[in-house]
């Protein structure tokens, strides 16, 4: 099973003063120093404006003053969002301050006409929330990242990469359904990726329910059909389930696909096998062992192979087929010389042949290694 790391980038925002309110002399002085910090990159400009902004509310009155707080929101978010260090040195509770300030201010019905600016503090406070969650993911400790990530996306709930991070999370804590779930609902429209579909898949395995796990990746291949991995994952459920007849038209293009690749080769000649395609079979058994001439299942696979068709011929004697079923198994038992399963069809082959000398060297030692 191939897996892929899952990357979890940020939530970037680019500053912007697109913030278009009516500029009265009271408010010049918090746009121009945002305007300042846009082209300089300087935090001393969103020191300046905070101090502005801050001096405009003196009573009550200018502390419930829907535009005057939109402008706060603005450059309170902006700080935090930009100085992560706080090199500005604010309080505390300066993030507390914020978020409290942007929900009462969205629950006011004059705040649409500021939709856009208040959707751009949600997003600077979204932001903050997610650096927080991967200070503690850094830690492992992912109860508190899941908690943080949860709010983050109480502030952009559109950003779908939270959903990514909220199901590791839960993936981490063990939530493994939850996860699934979370990663399940990513794999929609074109812009899911090969990772969501992977992940939502292996929690579904964990799970035992392989029959989900097979429906989100056909699911996931269905939008990213060009995907090798995802043609992989599924190639693997059928080959564990033994059901060949799923697997036998995805091996062209798995074989394809890794054509170097001894074990694929392996796995698509045992469905051959299993589906009584015997030149297939024969023919990826040979491709596998000539990639990899140390692994024993593919040459005990083809010595077996070669006594099934006698069989099927109803052949007697020292047949060819006989023949090479002896020579493969023979190098079998070369590398697995104690492998009782390999011996008792050598056995087989040797009693069907009629070679008595070789018969009874194999009886002697399945009689050492069973103790019979």
């Amino acid at each position: 099973m191939i897996c892929r790391k899952i990357i979890l980038p940020l939530l970037i925002l680019s500053f912007s003063t697109s913030v278009a309110f009516c500029q009265t002399e009271v408010l010049k002085g918090v746009v121009n120093s945002l305007a300042f910090y846009k082209q300089k990159k300087d935090l001393k400009y969103l020191a300046n404006a905070k101090k502005s902004v801050d001096s405009l509310i003196i009573t009550r009155a200018d502390s419930v003053d829907v535009e005057k707080t939109v402008y706060r929101i603005v450059v309170y978010s902006s700080i935090l969002y930009i100085d992560s260090l706080n090199k500005l040195n604010q309080p505390a509770n300066f993030f507390a301050q914020t978020t409290d300030m942007v929900n009462n201010l969205s629950a006011k019905r004059k705040a649409y006409k500021y939709q856009s600016e208040i959707d751009y503090s949600k997003r600077c406070l979204a932001n903050v929330y997610m650096r927080k969650a991967f200070v503690y993911m850094n830690k492992s400790d992912f109860g508190n990242a899941l908690q943080l990530f949860q709010s983050a996306q109480k502030y952009a709930p559109s950003f779908k990469p939270l959903n990514t991070y909220i199901a590791y999370s839960n993936n981490k804590l063990g939530n493994m359904q939850t996860a699934a779930k979370y990663y399940a609902d990513m794999v929609n429209g074109d812009s899911t990726r090969a990772e969501y579909v992977q992940a939502a898949s292996n929690n579904y395995k964990l799970l035992g329910d392989t029959i989900s796990a097979l429906n989100i990746i056909k699911k996931g291949r269905k939008l990213l059909p060009n995907d090798k991995t995802l043609l992989l994952d599924e190639a693997n459920i059928y080959s564990n389930r033994k059901d060949y007849r799923s697997l036998a038209p995805l091996l062209p293009a798995l074989l394809d696909n890794n054509s170097n690749n001894a074990d694929i080769a392996f796995v698509a000649a045992i469905c051959y096998d299993h589906l009584n395609e015997y030149d297939k079979a024969e023919s990826l058994y040979l491709r596998s062992i000539e990639l990899n001439s140390s692994l024993y299942d593919p040459i005990f696979n083809l010595g077996l192979l070669y006594l099934k068709e006698s069989a099927r011929k109803k052949e007697k004697g020292n047949t060819p087929d006989n023949t090479r079923a002896a020579q493969w198994l023979e190098k079998a038992n070369e590398i697995s010389p104690n492998n009782v399963d390999c011996l008792q069809v050598l056995q087989i082959v040797y009693a069907q042949s009629g070679n008595q000398d070789q018969t009874n060297r194999i009886n002697n030692k399945l009689k050492q290694l069973t103790n019979q």
